[in-house]
């Protein structure tokens, strides 16, 4: 029997608990992931990074890699009647102060083998998880095998069956709305015209097949059908749709059905949000694929949490007393108002296929905000670290704006989001800093902001960065924001304001 010990251990090996445990040991938490699977997913799955996710993943440092295999699309399209009807793009086209505004089209599997090579001896495969006992200083989980971890905190991230879930009693509630799909991943041989859009297609007043378009010329087909399901009746399906035009399959990839879920836990974090085990990703929320949901909420989730874990586990000792659980609760606050009303936007996506495809395609655009990820907020939601303040583009829960900024000495502008490393918050002034420079120590992150033009009289901030941008002009309404590692907005307004917030989180340095 092997036993050992780690700061963090993390039940289920897919992408949310892989970009957990990678961000968390990025922040000095000691990690170990143990999975199922003998080896990283290799086919099938989720399809799509939407903005949001994009930002996530530069600033963990692995976009450049996606994009470099990925495909962008960012059009919504109708195919009826043997010709397209409409072409829509302006929900992403309209966005402001981002800049990837395109869903990424690539499989799950290459974000998988992306995280679990950065992770390294971190993971373990062909480990599943047989146990888990939770008691006041730590969680054990134990192993199939015997192997007994014994963690500070553990995450749960094992999937809709979660058996972490389950063992702690976590009612898992919603509907099932009857409906089963199928996927098909292949390749064709069509005259169809290949365009990188995402293709609904009506026929007799109901949008039962859609195409995506994939990395490496892939096709993605969503098919819903009545009866027994099989890959004959997809295929079958697929052509009838897409008539008059000519599709011979050349090669399948990847053929699966799944039955329509929604389902919500109760709760994320243990015994009440006193606990010590937290559900992250399919383990706390369950929803139909439609607007590309489920990948893209589960990084967020991970996204939010590693930062969380990581200064609970590695720098508590910076931490004011009762931060840390405030930290904690506060995802279970953020994040589950979030994933509800995911799960209510996917609901209706989905029910929408039963109808023309115009109004599928029109429930897309109203719910715009959810499809891109760049209109989920934490404010109004009493989050413990958010502090109600700002307006517009520094409203406090937002997305903080990724905007252009210049460095003395570089005339080569760079977006802020591509110049940040996580796992700091980030404290922006407007104008003189000095008194604060360094007060919080070496997770909070000190820039000066100032205009283009005064770049040059302000190249030194003493240790704080500064940063000229067209973005903070010499008359605007900004003063000083504070943003977290998971580049959301937690204060917004004045100088004085933005150090009493971050006094509530971290011990003044000496």
């Amino acid at each position: 029997m092997l036993e050992q010990t780690v700061d963090l251990a993390v039940v289920g090996g897919g992408p949310t608990g892989l970009l957990t445990a990678l961000l968390a040991k990025r922040l000095g938490a000691s990690v170990l992931v143990l999975e199922t699977k003998p080896q990283p997913l290799q086919l099938g799955r989720a399809d799509a990074l939407n903005a949001r996710s994009q930002q996530v993943l530069e600033v963990v440092g692995i976009l450049d890699e996606l994009l470099a295999k990925g495909l962008k699309c960012n059009t919504s399209s109708i195919f009826a009647n043997g010709e397209f009807t409409a072409r829509r793009s302006h929900w992403w086209e309209n966005l402001q102060n981002v800049h990837h505004k395109n869903f990424l089209m690539i499989g799950q599997p290459i974000v998988e083998q992306l995280l679990a090579a950065a992770l390294g001896d971190s993971i373990i495969f062909s480990e599943p998880v047989e146990s888990v006992r939770e008691t006041s200083t730590g969680v054990d989980v134990t192993a199939v095998s015997g192997r007994i971890v014994h963690s500070t905190y553990c995450v749960a991230s094992d999937g809709a069956r979660s058996m972490v879930r389950q063992s702690l009693g976590i009612p898992f509630t919603g509907t099932k709305p009857e409906m089963t799909w199928a996927v098909l991943d292949c390749f064709i041989d069509s005259d169809f015209p290949r365009v990188p859009e995402i293709i609904t297609f009506e026929l007799d007043g109901q949008s039962r097949v859609a195409w995506i378009p994939r990395e490496r010329g892939l096709c993605r087909f969503y098919i819903l059908l009545d009866g027994e399901i099989t890959e004959e009746k997809s295929k079958a399906s697929i052509k009838k749709h897409l008539a008059p035009y000519r599709v011979e399959f050349t090669k399948t990839e990847w053929f699966s059905t799944f039955e329509v879920k929604e389902r919500l836990a109760d709760t994320f974090v243990s015994q009440s949000r006193n606990g010590r085990i937290i559900l992250a990703g399919d383990a706390a929320h369950a929803h139909s694929v439609n607007g590309g949901q489920g990948l893209n909420t589960g990084l967020s989730d991970s996204f939010g949490l590693g930062w969380r874990l990581g200064y609970v586990l590695a720098h508590a000792n910076e931490l004011q007393p009762g931060a840390a659980h405030n930290i904690i609760a506060s995802f279970d606050t953020e994040r589950r108002k979030v994933a509800g009303n995911v799960i209510s936007v996917a609901a209706r996506l989905v029910r929408d296929t039963q109808h023309e495809g115009e109004q599928y395609v029109g429930n897309v655009e109203k719910h715009a905000a959810y499809i891109t990820g760049m209109g989920i907020t934490y404010s109004g939601l009493e989050s413990e670290i958010v502090q109600e303040s700002g307006t517009g583009a520094w409203k406090a829960g937002n997305p903080c704006p990724d905007f252009d900024v210049i460095v003395a000495g570089d005339s080569a502008p760079k977006r802020l989001y591509s110049r940040v490393t996580y796992g700091n918050f980030l404290f922006l002034v407007k104008g003189d800093i000095t008194d604060h420079v360094g007060k919080f120590g070496k997770l909070v992150t000190d820039i000066k902001l100032v205009p283009k033009h005064a770049i040059e009289s302000n190249a030194s901030g003493g240790k704080a960065l500064v940063y000229a941008t067209d973005f903070v002009s010499d008359d605007d309404s900004f003063n000083a924001a504070v943003v977290r590692p998971d580049m959301y907005i937690g204060y917004s307004g004045t100088v004085d304001g933005a150090v009493k917030y971050l006094e509530q989180l971290f011990a003044t340095a000496n």
